[in-house]
């Protein structure tokens, strides 16, 4: 889903002294989060430098500010988990409203868009592994299925422009998607989702445009799948998922079979803050590497110019956060609804919002006044 920047910058203008407010109450050191079998060290806050008088604000002040339907917020810093809440909100399950959940620990939530960041990471690890050429690797040569749709102008995309959603093909998710003519409705309706993105006229020249596109994750899918003789969802348990101790996993397919690569998994919080941990320590887990560290160093660096003040890297987002006189970069995975996988190097954060501010203007200001008004402020 793309983010709307400009809105996001004025909306936080305005909600910035509700969450200032909460911060000037004390409140009392939340304490470690509970310890499990899942593979997390856990630390009371203090203890990792995170003020608990700014940290510890988030619980309250999120429960009463019921329209912000906050459903959980993790804090991982110094690679330990020292802030975990969950909260009771509205929430869809692809478009399909569920009511007011209760969420826990236990639960696993959409990631929406975040998918795609995964879908990039597991490209890394078989670009890695030498079973797909590179991200100058032509796509659709590579495609027999397709070979009809093919001409000089097609034959040109790489795998470099699906990464970076400059592919140059016609499509259009700027409009909601309870609209049937947003190009991913469109896309997850017909019969051959891979298809249906590669048959999208040629509107601009390769590499010169970004526009936000799930169909670049289609077809990322598809070339993976081609490469591999495995589909996305099993490359990802094998080879991701399985070494970072993830089982409760849910990836919505279509009915082709294929896995939904642009949004259809979803997975519990602990876990897919795992994923944020990954990229922070460029690719490595425990001491073993699962991600190329150079790919990981790709991904979350400039490649384009996205939409306003954003920068994209490989299906990542690159923003920058200005607290206490200090611009702090980071990289983040962005998923329609409030989803958001924040990575933070200068600070050695991963921060974590799930939501259920799905069409709604709040949906990017939210997240981005946790990470600003409460995480980063609370960083020492």
């Amino acid at each position: 889903m793309p983010i709307l920047p400009l809105l996001s910058f004025f909306l936080l203008l305005v909600l910035a002294p509700f969450a200032a407010h909460a911060e000037t109450v004390a409140q009392p050191n939340c304490g470690a989060p509970a310890t499990s079998e899942d593979g997390w060290q856990t630390a009371a806050p203090d203890a990792v430098g995170l003020d608990p008088a700014i940290i510890c604000a988030i619980a309250p002040r999120f429960e009463e500010w019921r329209a912000a339907d906050v459903h959980a917020v993790l804090v991982i810093r110094h690679g330990k988990l020292a802030y975990e809440q969950y909260f009771a909100g509205e929430d869809e399950f692809l478009g399909r409203p569920l009511g007011r959940v209760a969420y826990d620990v236990t639960m696993k939530h959409d990631l929406r868009s975040i998918t795609k960041s995964v879908t990039s990471l597991v490209l890394g690890i078989e670009i890695g592994k030498g079973l797909v050429g590179g991200v100058d690797e032509p796509v659709l040569p590579r495609l027999p299925d397709y070979a009809d749709l093919r001409s000089p102008q097609k034959d040109a995309i790489t795998l470099r422009h699906l990464l970076t959603m400059s592919q140059g093909l016609a499509w259009n998710e700027d409009i909601p998607y309870s609209n049937s003519a947003n190009s991913e409705i469109r896309m997850d309706y017909s019969p051959d989702p891979v298809r249906y993105a590669l048959s999208q006229p040629v509107e601009s020249p390769l590499g010169a445009v970004y526009n936000y596109s799930g169909g670049s994750a289609t077809v990322i899918a598809a070339l993976l799948h081609q490469a591999t003789g495995k589909r996305l969802d099993d490359l990802a348990r094998t080879d991701l998922f399985g070494p970072l101790g993830i089982t409760d996993i849910e990836w919505i397919h279509y009915p082709t079979g294929d896995p939904v690569a642009a949004s259809g998994l979803r997975l519990r919080p602990r876990d897919l803050a795992k994923i944020g941990q990954l990229v922070l320590d460029h690719g490595s887990w425990n001491g073993r590497q699962l991600v190329p560290a150079d790919w990981i160093a790709a991904a979350t660096s400039p490649q384009i110019n996205g939409q306003g003040l954003y920068f994209y890297g490989y299906q990542f987002w690159l923003g920058r956060s200005f607290v206490q006189g200090r611009a702090i970069d980071w990289a983040a995975g962005v998923g329609y609804g409030g989803q958001r996988l924040f990575v933070v190097p200068a600070l050695d954060l991963v921060v974590l919002v799930h939501a259920g501010l799905y069409s709604s203007p709040l949906q990017a200001s939210v997240p981005l006044t946790i990470l600003n008004r409460y995480v980063l402020e609370a960083a020492r």
